[in-house]
């Protein structure tokens, strides 16, 4: 199975639904998306699982569409800067 890329996912859901060329449509495709990811990586956070990979995941999908996202995925990047260095300490 070929790995599709984000960006072509979006452009085929919306050329599907015909909403190509719609703004609104895509923002709630990306918020629906990225908030789905984001809510499961804050669920890792209490659960077993890759919670360090998904969050950012999430925050880089709404940060496709979202300033403040944008922001919090500058902060989440340099957090696990900081922690990588501590670690390698």
């Amino acid at each position: 199975m070929q790995a599709i890329g984000i960006k072509k996912f979006f452009h085929g859901t919306l050329d599907k639904f015909h909403l190509h060329g719609s703004p609104k449509a895509k923002k709630v495709i990306v918020a629906v998306f990225g908030g789905t990811v984001l809510l499961i990586g804050i669920c890792l956070i209490i659960l077993p699982g890759p919670a360090f990979i998904v969050i950012p995941a999430g925050l880089a999908i709404l940060a496709t569409e979202f300033v403040w996202a944008q922001r919090w995925l500058h902060k989440t990047r340099n957090l696990l800067r900081k922690a990588k260095r501590v670690v390698k300490r």
